[in-house]
């Protein structure tokens, strides 16, 4: 399993259909929950004022992270850093 840090940060455009938001924020909450559940998706943490999260995905790869990522409903609005993330050696667990 790899691990991964992702922040995205959500800009919708204020001129969207408000009926095309809703459910396009429906869709992404039904997803990453479906996601989070199946442990793909572990931790995801809201930035304080604003709309943005960082999120720890625990994926088979790169490759399956860009899926899951592209396949975000939200994702055409959104700005993404990844960061993949490795164990360190003074980490006292495990």
């Amino acid at each position: 399993m790899a691990l991964f840090h992702v922040r995205m940060d959500v800009n919708i455009p204020r001129d969207l259909d408000p009926e095309v938001r809703a459910e396009t924020v429906a869709r992404e909450k039904a997803y990453s929950q479906e996601l989070q559940r199946s442990g793909k998706w572990p931790e995801i943490w809201r930035i304080v004022g604003q709309y943005s999260n960082i999120s720890i995905f625990d994926v088979e790869s790169a490759d399956e992270l860009h899926e899951i990522l592209f396949n975000l409903p939200l994702f055409p609005f959104m700005d993404i850093e990844v960061m993949a993330l490795t164990k360190h050696g003074s980490d006292v667990k495990d």
